[in-house]
């Protein structure tokens, strides 16, 4: 059996710059995902059950994994954290997912830090699956160590869907949860800025990933800047862009947070941010949305309703 993994899935088309195109394309990313809860997905098959290494035959589905016709399992793959609030954020999200999606089978499963662990997830699942991580840009969890959970699961045939970043309903999260934070609606240009603050990694394409989030929220912002800053990994850090865009002469500047859940990275983030400092993006109905319309591409990706990315490669287990 083939298993078809997607290492490096390619971001959806982002609207044009400009916050009104950004709403649109929310809306319909939103209608898109209530439309397609009501598809059955004849075209999302199991090439049959084959006989193992074991010579046993495996069963096409099971207890663990839904059953031919039904839709795919949704495992929502976190990075894991020591602080106590992050898996009961992360919980909060995909119980908002679920309330959105209720017949859709989701799970939860770590890389590391949390429980349960991927590895674990997947090895009581069955049939079809789908990892979305919650993570914003192409590094190397989403690159290697996600396609590698898969094929080290050649029980499952299970592909991994995009990043959640860049996204405009991404930008709707993290401008929603800055106004909570304080950020004017209307704020002053020549003196307002904004610090974009994640995680960081050293993939080139994970930074790219970022700054062009970075320009989307921008836009939305109706032009303030946004300046990219990482936690580690990666250049500026938060109090280098801080110092930067002082330099600049803007002397409001608040702290975006583009995490999922409070933990470390982003406590030290937000203790850098010399004005309004706004939360983890949590069960931000937009990331809800998100993550849906994630699984919504990888679905229709692999049952052959969407074009495969270029770079799409399928990589064969051992077995065969």
């Amino acid at each position: 059996m083939t298993e078809w993994i997607s290492p490096q899935p390619t971001p959806d088309p982002v609207a044009p710059a400009g916050a009104a195109p950004l709403v649109l394309a929310t809306e319909i990313t939103a209608q898109l995902s209530v439309q397609l809860s009501h598809v059955r997905l004849h075209g999302y098959r199991s090439p049959g059950p084959q006989r193992p290494a074991s010579g046993r035959r495996r069963p096409s589905s099971g207890p663990g994994g839904a059953p031919d016709g039904a839709a795919p399992t949704l495992v929502a793959v976190a990075h894991g954290s020591r602080d106590p609030r992050a898996l009961p954020t992360v919980r909060a999200l995909l119980d908002r997912v679920r309330a959105l999606r209720p017949d859709l089978p989701v799970r939860l499963g770590h890389i590391e830090l949390n429980r349960p662990r991927l590895a674990d997830v997947l090895a009581e699942l069955s049939g079809r699956t789908v990892l979305v991580p919650l993570l914003f840009g192409h590094g190397y969890h989403v690159t290697h160590d996600l396609p590698a959970a898969l094929a080290a699961a050649p029980h499952l045939d299970g592909t991994v869907a995009a990043p959640l970043g860049p996204h405009s309903l991404l930008v709707e999260a993290l401008y929603g949860r800055l106004l909570e934070a304080g950020f004017p609606e209307a704020p002053a240009r020549a003196r307002t800025a904004v610090v974009l603050a994640s995680a960081g990694s050293r993939a080139a394409r994970s930074g790219e990933d970022t700054a062009r989030l970075a320009r989307l929220l921008s836009a939305r912002l109706g032009g303030v800047p946004v300046l990219p800053a990482f936690a580690s990994a990666a250049a500026p850090t938060v109090p280098e862009a801080v110092r930067l865009l002082t330099a600049r002469g803007y002397d409001r500047i608040a702290l975006a947070s583009c995490f999922t859940a409070p933990g470390r990275f982003a406590a030290e983030c937000a203790a850098h941010a010399p004005g309004a400092a706004a939360a983890p993006l949590g069960d931000h109905p937009a990331l809800a949305r998100l993550v849906l319309h994630r699984y919504d591409e990888a679905v229709a990706r692999v049952s052959g309703h969407a074009p495969a990315p270029a770079h799409h490669r399928a990589l064969a287990p051992a077995h065969g």
